[in-house]
Protein backbone atom coordinates (compact mmCIF):
# COMPACT_ATOMS: atom_id res chain seq x y z
CA UNK A 1 0.00 0.00 0.00
CA UNK A 2 0.97 3.82 -0.50
CA UNK A 3 2.31 5.58 2.46
CA UNK A 4 -0.19 7.58 3.69
CA UNK A 5 -0.41 11.18 3.19
CA UNK A 6 -2.19 13.01 6.22
CA UNK A 7 -4.33 16.17 5.64
CA UNK A 8 -2.19 18.08 7.91
CA UNK A 9 0.20 16.86 9.97
CA UNK A 10 2.67 18.02 12.80
CA UNK A 11 5.66 19.81 11.18
CA UNK A 12 8.50 20.32 13.72
CA UNK A 13 10.84 22.84 12.79
CA UNK A 14 14.16 20.93 14.48
CA UNK A 15 14.56 24.00 17.27
CA UNK A 16 11.88 22.85 19.49
CA UNK A 17 14.23 20.32 21.25
CA UNK A 18 16.30 22.50 22.46
CA UNK A 19 13.55 24.84 24.51
CA UNK A 20 12.46 21.20 25.76
CA UNK A 21 15.38 20.06 26.97
CA UNK A 22 16.46 23.41 28.72
CA UNK A 23 12.81 22.81 30.39
CA UNK A 24 13.90 19.51 32.18
CA UNK A 25 17.82 20.78 32.66
CA UNK A 26 16.61 23.38 35.09
CA UNK A 27 13.36 21.36 35.93
CA UNK A 28 10.80 23.72 35.13
CA UNK A 29 8.20 21.04 34.33
CA UNK A 30 5.13 22.49 36.25
CA UNK A 31 2.34 25.01 34.58
CA UNK A 32 4.96 27.78 34.57
CA UNK A 33 8.62 28.58 33.90
CA UNK A 34 10.53 30.43 31.38
CA UNK A 35 9.62 28.57 28.04
CA UNK A 36 5.20 29.66 28.76
CA UNK A 37 6.72 33.23 29.18
CA UNK A 38 9.02 33.26 26.46
CA UNK A 39 5.78 31.46 24.12
CA UNK A 40 3.40 34.52 25.32
CA UNK A 41 6.24 36.53 24.03
CA UNK A 42 6.65 35.31 21.08
CA UNK A 43 3.12 35.22 20.43
CA UNK A 44 2.67 38.98 21.54
CA UNK A 45 5.56 40.57 19.09
CA UNK A 46 3.81 38.20 16.32
CA UNK A 47 0.53 39.54 16.60
CA UNK A 48 2.19 43.05 16.76
CA UNK A 49 -1.03 44.74 18.20
CA UNK A 50 -1.36 46.26 22.17
CA UNK A 51 -2.54 43.00 23.38
CA UNK A 52 -1.58 40.41 25.86
CA UNK A 53 -1.68 36.74 25.19
CA UNK A 54 -1.93 33.52 28.43
CA UNK A 55 -1.09 30.37 26.65
CA UNK A 56 -3.42 27.70 27.78
CA UNK A 57 -4.20 23.57 27.26
CA UNK A 58 -6.22 24.04 24.12
CA UNK A 59 -8.39 26.53 22.43
CA UNK A 60 -11.80 25.30 23.54
CA UNK A 61 -9.98 25.98 26.78
CA UNK A 62 -9.49 29.87 25.97
CA UNK A 63 -13.27 30.11 24.13
CA UNK A 64 -14.45 28.73 27.99
CA UNK A 65 -12.23 31.11 29.76
CA UNK A 66 -13.13 34.53 27.31
CA UNK A 67 -16.99 33.48 27.80
CA UNK A 68 -16.40 33.21 31.76
CA UNK A 69 -14.73 37.19 31.81
CA UNK A 70 -17.32 38.33 29.36
CA UNK A 71 -20.11 37.02 32.61
CA UNK A 72 -22.03 34.70 30.08
CA UNK A 73 -23.76 32.25 32.29
CA UNK A 74 -26.96 30.13 32.97
CA UNK A 75 -29.93 30.78 30.62
CA UNK A 76 -27.92 34.05 28.85
CA UNK A 77 -27.94 33.22 24.96
CA UNK A 78 -24.30 33.11 22.68
CA UNK A 79 -24.33 34.12 18.76
CA UNK A 80 -22.19 31.02 17.24
CA UNK A 81 -20.89 30.89 13.47
CA UNK A 82 -22.69 27.30 12.45
CA UNK A 83 -20.03 26.45 9.77
CA UNK A 84 -17.46 25.56 12.41
CA UNK A 85 -16.08 23.57 14.77
CA UNK A 86 -17.87 21.70 17.49
CA UNK A 87 -15.33 23.51 19.82
CA UNK A 88 -16.53 26.91 19.21
CA UNK A 89 -19.81 25.79 20.04
CA UNK A 90 -19.01 23.72 23.07
CA UNK A 91 -18.09 26.49 25.82
CA UNK A 92 -21.17 28.07 25.17
CA UNK A 93 -22.99 24.95 26.77
CA UNK A 94 -20.23 24.63 29.62
CA UNK A 95 -22.01 27.89 31.12
CA UNK A 96 -25.38 26.81 31.00
CA UNK A 97 -25.88 29.10 27.86
CA UNK A 98 -27.36 28.59 24.71
CA UNK A 99 -25.95 28.80 21.51
CA UNK A 100 -28.09 30.94 18.62
CA UNK A 101 -26.37 29.71 15.19
CA UNK A 102 -25.69 31.76 12.51
CA UNK A 103 -25.42 30.58 8.57
CA UNK A 104 -22.46 32.12 6.45
CA UNK A 105 -21.62 34.10 3.03
CA UNK A 106 -20.05 33.11 0.06
CA UNK A 107 -17.44 35.13 0.10
CA UNK A 108 -15.40 34.02 3.10
CA UNK A 109 -17.64 30.89 4.17
CA UNK A 110 -17.79 32.80 7.31
CA UNK A 111 -20.62 34.25 9.50
CA UNK A 112 -22.98 35.94 7.52
CA UNK A 113 -23.51 39.99 8.59
CA UNK A 114 -27.50 40.16 7.13
CA UNK A 115 -28.10 37.00 8.82
CA UNK A 116 -26.29 38.37 12.14
CA UNK A 117 -28.46 41.36 12.14
CA UNK A 118 -31.56 39.19 11.88
CA UNK A 119 -30.31 36.92 14.44
CA UNK A 120 -29.75 39.26 16.83
CA UNK A 121 -32.85 41.88 16.13
CA UNK A 122 -34.76 38.49 16.75
CA UNK A 123 -33.19 37.43 19.74
CA UNK A 124 -33.77 41.27 21.10
CA UNK A 125 -37.41 41.26 20.25
CA UNK A 126 -38.04 38.01 22.41
CA UNK A 127 -36.22 39.28 25.64
CA UNK A 128 -33.00 37.60 24.61
CA UNK A 129 -30.06 40.13 23.92
CA UNK A 130 -27.38 38.02 23.22
CA UNK A 131 -24.35 38.06 25.39
CA UNK A 132 -21.90 37.53 23.02
CA UNK A 133 -20.84 36.85 19.31
CA UNK A 134 -18.32 33.63 18.45
CA UNK A 135 -16.86 34.59 14.92
CA UNK A 136 -14.45 32.31 13.11
CA UNK A 137 -11.79 32.79 10.83
CA UNK A 138 -12.45 29.49 9.02
CA UNK A 139 -9.75 27.63 7.29
CA UNK A 140 -8.03 30.64 7.58
CA UNK A 141 -10.02 32.91 5.87
CA UNK A 142 -10.78 36.26 7.80
CA UNK A 143 -14.18 36.63 8.54
CA UNK A 144 -15.71 40.01 7.11
CA UNK A 145 -13.86 41.82 9.89
CA UNK A 146 -15.21 45.14 9.19
CA UNK A 147 -19.15 44.52 8.78
CA UNK A 148 -19.02 42.13 11.44
CA UNK A 149 -18.03 44.15 14.50
CA UNK A 150 -19.41 46.83 13.10
CA UNK A 151 -22.88 45.22 13.87
CA UNK A 152 -21.71 44.21 17.20
CA UNK A 153 -20.21 47.68 17.92
CA UNK A 154 -23.81 48.92 16.77
CA UNK A 155 -26.05 46.61 19.03
CA UNK A 156 -22.94 46.89 21.74
CA UNK A 157 -22.45 43.28 22.19
CA UNK A 158 -18.70 41.83 22.19
CA UNK A 159 -16.64 39.69 20.02
CA UNK A 160 -14.95 36.39 21.25
CA UNK A 161 -12.77 36.15 17.93
CA UNK A 162 -11.77 32.08 17.12
CA UNK A 163 -8.74 32.17 15.53
CA UNK A 164 -8.20 28.42 15.91
CA UNK A 165 -7.49 28.00 12.12
CA UNK A 166 -6.07 31.63 11.47
CA UNK A 167 -2.85 31.99 13.12
CA UNK A 168 -0.55 33.58 10.51
CA UNK A 169 -3.60 35.06 8.31
CA UNK A 170 -4.26 38.75 8.49
CA UNK A 171 -7.09 41.25 7.48
CA UNK A 172 -6.23 44.87 6.27
CA UNK A 173 -2.73 43.99 7.06
CA UNK A 174 -4.16 43.61 10.76
CA UNK A 175 -3.39 40.32 12.54
CA UNK A 176 -6.27 37.63 13.00
CA UNK A 177 -6.29 37.41 16.69
CA UNK A 178 -6.19 41.25 17.72
CA UNK A 179 -9.90 41.52 16.70
CA UNK A 180 -12.24 40.72 19.12
CA UNK A 181 -13.06 42.11 22.19
CA UNK A 182 -11.24 38.87 23.66
CA UNK A 183 -9.36 36.16 21.04
CA UNK A 184 -8.21 32.73 20.77
CA UNK A 185 -5.30 30.98 19.05
CA UNK A 186 -5.13 26.77 18.87
CA UNK A 187 -2.34 24.91 18.34
CA UNK A 188 -3.96 21.23 18.16
CA UNK A 189 -1.41 18.55 16.26
CA UNK A 190 -3.24 19.92 13.07
CA UNK A 191 -2.66 23.29 12.93
CA UNK A 192 -0.47 25.59 10.96
CA UNK A 193 2.12 25.34 14.20
CA UNK A 194 1.04 22.88 16.80
CA UNK A 195 2.16 22.26 20.69
CA UNK A 196 0.85 18.55 20.52
CA UNK A 197 -2.36 20.18 22.29
CA UNK A 198 -2.62 24.02 23.31
CA UNK A 199 -3.95 27.28 22.68
CA UNK A 200 -3.73 30.77 23.96
CA UNK A 201 -6.36 33.44 25.07
CA UNK A 202 -5.78 36.76 23.70
CA UNK A 203 -6.87 39.75 25.85
CA UNK A 204 -7.01 43.78 25.67
CA UNK A 205 -5.99 44.73 28.74
CA UNK A 206 -3.63 42.75 30.88
CA UNK A 207 -6.08 42.56 33.69
CA UNK A 208 -8.10 40.62 31.46
CA UNK A 209 -5.39 38.29 31.11
CA UNK A 210 -4.29 38.04 35.08
CA UNK A 211 -8.20 37.03 35.59
CA UNK A 212 -7.96 34.32 32.57
CA UNK A 213 -4.35 32.57 34.21
CA UNK A 214 -6.18 33.02 37.67
CA UNK A 215 -9.13 31.26 36.48
CA UNK A 216 -6.46 28.48 34.40
CA UNK A 217 -4.74 27.68 37.57
CA UNK A 218 -7.56 26.52 39.31
CA UNK A 219 -8.58 30.44 41.01
CA UNK A 220 -6.20 29.72 44.10
CA UNK A 221 -6.43 33.03 46.49
CA UNK A 222 -4.15 34.61 47.55
CA UNK A 223 -3.28 32.94 50.52
CA UNK A 224 -0.60 30.78 53.02
CA UNK A 225 -3.15 27.47 52.46
CA UNK A 226 -5.71 26.77 49.87
CA UNK A 227 -8.20 28.81 49.31
CA UNK A 228 -11.10 29.13 46.62
CA UNK A 229 -13.44 32.53 46.11
CA UNK A 230 -14.03 30.86 42.63
CA UNK A 231 -14.35 27.89 40.50
CA UNK A 232 -10.90 27.41 38.99
CA UNK A 233 -9.82 24.78 35.88
CA UNK A 234 -6.80 23.37 35.42
CA UNK A 235 -6.40 25.03 31.38
CA UNK A 236 -2.66 26.49 32.04
CA UNK A 237 0.15 25.54 28.79
CA UNK A 238 3.15 23.36 30.86
CA UNK A 239 6.83 24.74 30.62
CA UNK A 240 7.51 21.87 28.28
CA UNK A 241 4.91 22.11 25.87
CA UNK A 242 5.53 25.96 25.75
CA UNK A 243 8.98 24.71 24.78
CA UNK A 244 7.84 23.28 21.52
CA UNK A 245 5.64 26.67 21.00
CA UNK A 246 8.72 28.46 20.83
CA UNK A 247 10.38 26.69 18.37
CA UNK A 248 7.62 26.40 15.99
CA UNK A 249 7.15 30.29 16.06
CA UNK A 250 10.79 30.32 14.57
CA UNK A 251 9.22 29.06 11.14
CA UNK A 252 5.68 30.25 11.33
CA UNK A 253 5.58 32.35 8.56
CA UNK A 254 7.32 29.81 6.53
CA UNK A 255 4.81 27.39 7.26
CA UNK A 256 2.32 29.78 5.92
CA UNK A 257 4.39 30.28 3.12
CA UNK A 258 4.17 26.35 2.05
CA UNK A 259 0.94 26.15 3.10
CA UNK A 260 -0.20 28.98 0.77
CA UNK A 261 2.12 27.48 -2.21
CA UNK A 262 0.03 24.06 -1.49
CA UNK A 263 -3.21 25.66 -2.65
CA UNK A 264 -1.44 27.45 -5.68
CA UNK A 265 -0.55 24.39 -6.65
CA UNK A 266 -3.86 22.83 -6.37
CA UNK A 267 -5.23 25.93 -8.39
CA UNK A 268 -2.80 25.49 -11.19
CA UNK A 269 -3.14 21.74 -11.13
CA UNK A 270 -6.76 21.52 -11.42
CA UNK A 271 -7.84 24.85 -13.12
CA UNK A 272 -9.36 22.64 -16.33
CA UNK A 273 -11.49 20.78 -14.25
CA UNK A 274 -14.70 22.63 -14.48
CA UNK A 275 -16.12 20.32 -11.40
CA UNK A 276 -13.70 21.96 -9.19
CA UNK A 277 -14.28 25.65 -7.69
CA UNK A 278 -11.34 27.41 -4.77
CA UNK A 279 -12.49 29.99 -2.24
CA UNK A 280 -11.01 33.12 -3.39
CA UNK A 281 -9.27 35.55 -1.42
CA UNK A 282 -11.67 39.20 -1.27
CA UNK A 283 -9.72 42.37 -1.06
CA UNK A 284 -7.76 42.60 1.68
CA UNK A 285 -7.88 39.22 3.50
CA UNK A 286 -4.95 37.02 3.43
CA UNK A 287 -5.32 33.28 4.07
CA UNK A 288 -2.59 31.59 5.94
CA UNK A 289 -4.70 28.46 3.93
CA UNK A 290 -4.31 25.97 6.78
CA UNK A 291 -6.68 23.62 4.53
CA UNK A 292 -7.01 23.84 0.86
CA UNK A 293 -10.98 23.38 0.57
CA UNK A 294 -12.65 22.68 -2.68
CA UNK A 295 -16.30 22.66 -3.80
CA UNK A 296 -17.36 20.34 -6.27
CA UNK A 297 -20.36 20.32 -8.65
CA UNK A 298 -22.16 17.52 -6.09
CA UNK A 299 -22.69 15.97 -2.32
CA UNK A 300 -22.22 12.44 -5.30
CA UNK A 301 -19.02 13.68 -6.95
CA UNK A 302 -17.55 14.97 -3.02
CA UNK A 303 -18.04 11.68 -1.38
CA UNK A 304 -16.77 10.02 -4.86
CA UNK A 305 -13.66 11.74 -5.00
CA UNK A 306 -13.11 11.18 -1.21
CA UNK A 307 -13.56 7.64 -1.24
CA UNK A 308 -11.37 7.79 -4.42
CA UNK A 309 -8.40 9.43 -2.51
CA UNK A 310 -9.23 7.42 0.15
CA UNK A 311 -8.27 3.80 -1.78
CA UNK A 312 -5.18 5.50 -2.12
CA UNK A 313 -4.13 6.18 1.14
CA UNK A 314 -4.41 9.77 0.68
CA UNK A 315 -6.91 11.98 3.41
CA UNK A 316 -9.32 14.16 3.03
CA UNK A 317 -12.30 15.53 4.55
CA UNK A 318 -15.95 17.34 3.97
CA UNK A 319 -15.92 20.92 5.43
CA UNK A 320 -17.38 21.14 8.87
CA UNK A 321 -20.38 19.91 9.17
CA UNK A 322 -22.60 23.18 10.19
CA UNK A 323 -23.31 22.99 13.91
CA UNK A 324 -27.17 23.47 13.41
CA UNK A 325 -27.52 20.07 11.70
CA UNK A 326 -25.67 18.47 14.48
CA UNK A 327 -27.57 16.08 16.66
CA UNK A 328 -27.00 17.61 20.08
CA UNK A 329 -27.87 21.44 18.90
CA UNK A 330 -30.94 20.39 17.19
CA UNK A 331 -33.16 22.27 19.09
CA UNK A 332 -30.97 25.51 19.50
CA UNK A 333 -31.97 28.15 17.48
CA UNK A 334 -30.44 29.23 13.96
CA UNK A 335 -30.72 32.08 11.01
CA UNK A 336 -30.37 30.07 8.50
CA UNK A 337 -30.06 31.08 4.40
CA UNK A 338 -28.75 27.47 2.54
CA UNK A 339 -25.21 28.70 2.33
CA UNK A 340 -23.65 26.22 5.31
CA UNK A 341 -25.65 23.35 4.01
CA UNK A 342 -24.50 23.63 -0.05
CA UNK A 343 -20.61 23.51 1.57
CA UNK A 344 -21.17 21.08 3.54
CA UNK A 345 -22.59 18.52 0.95
CA UNK A 346 -20.03 19.98 -2.12
CA UNK A 347 -16.61 20.75 0.08
CA UNK A 348 -13.33 18.77 0.32
CA UNK A 349 -10.54 19.69 2.40
CA UNK A 350 -7.22 18.45 0.51
CA UNK A 351 -4.07 17.30 2.27
CA UNK A 352 -2.13 20.72 2.93
CA UNK A 353 0.25 20.19 5.28
CA UNK A 354 3.76 22.38 5.18
CA UNK A 355 5.86 19.35 5.44
CA UNK A 356 4.00 17.46 1.99
CA UNK A 357 6.79 16.88 -0.60
CA UNK A 358 6.26 17.61 -4.03
CA UNK A 359 5.69 14.02 -4.75
CA UNK A 360 3.14 13.35 -2.13
CA UNK A 361 1.37 16.81 -4.12
CA UNK A 362 1.59 14.76 -7.07
CA UNK A 363 -0.06 12.09 -5.68
CA UNK A 364 -3.15 13.86 -4.73
CA UNK A 365 -3.47 15.50 -8.35
CA UNK A 366 -2.59 12.42 -9.90
CA UNK A 367 -5.46 10.61 -8.37
CA UNK A 368 -7.78 13.57 -8.52
CA UNK A 369 -7.17 13.98 -12.23
CA UNK A 370 -7.43 9.82 -12.63
CA UNK A 371 -10.98 10.29 -11.13
CA UNK A 372 -11.96 13.07 -13.41
CA UNK A 373 -10.72 11.46 -16.27
CA UNK A 374 -12.51 7.73 -15.70
CA UNK A 375 -15.57 8.69 -13.90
Amino acid sequence: MNKKIWLSSPHMSGNEQSYINEAFETNWVAPLGPNVNGFEEDLQNYLNEDIHVAALASGTSALHLSLILLGVGKDDEVICQSKTFSASANPIVYQGATPVFVDSEKETWNMCPEQLEIAIKDRISKGKKPKAIIAVHLYGMPYKVDEINRIAKEYNIPIVEDSAESLGSHYKNQNCGTFGDLSILSFNGNKIITTSGGGAIVTKTLEQKQKAVFLATQARDNAPHYQHSHIGYNYRMSNIVAGIGRGQMTILNKHVAKRRANHEFYQNAFKDIDEITFLPEPEGHFSNRWLTCVLLDSKETREALRLALEKENIESRPLWKPMHQQPIFKDSPSYLNGVSDDLFNRGLCLPSGSNLSDEELNRVVSTINTYFVTC
